[in-house]
């Protein structure tokens, strides 16, 4: 299946996608940024992911980031969460096919109005496995 592109995003989405340093809370500034790798394949498929709780389930730990990741596939079609209003669509990694996380592509007012970080590219402790990303100086 040839890799297609994200849906368009919404402008409200797009606007807070791209936050700055300044205008992100404090509380994430200070967060691990981390690669993740294909639990199934050991594919990297992103080299800015970041620890987080789910907004609609503050017990359910996953990770995120706000860029898209280099190798993984959108996959299906959008359908709702349950705690919300989001459309969300399944992730797939690029190298085996499995079902890795998904992708808030219409986040809900609820959402957006809460205190977050702007990512909107989820991945479920299930299917990635993370490794601290070195710092240099």
């Amino acid at each position: 299946m040839p890799p297609a592109s994200p849906p368009p995003q919404p402008p409200r989405l797009q606007q807070r996608s791209h936050q700055s340093n300044a205008s992100v809370h404090p509380q994430f500034r200070s967060k691990a940024v981390c690669e993740l790798f294909c639990r199934h394949c050991d594919e990297v498929v992103c080299t800015r992911g970041m620890k987080a709780i789910l907004l609609g389930d503050t017990r359910v730990e996953l990770f995120s980031t706000d860029s898209p990741p280099c190798r993984v596939q959108l996959v299906e079609n959008d359908y709702m969460t349950r705690n919300c209003q989001c459309r969300i669509r399944d992730v797939a990694c690029l190298q085996c096919g499995n079902v890795i996380g998904y992708h808030v592509t219409q986040p809900c007012e609820v959402c957006l109005d809460s205190c977050n970080n702007g990512h909107f590219w989820m991945f479920l402790s299930e299917g990635v496995k993370s490794k601290d990303r070195e710092h240099f100086s």
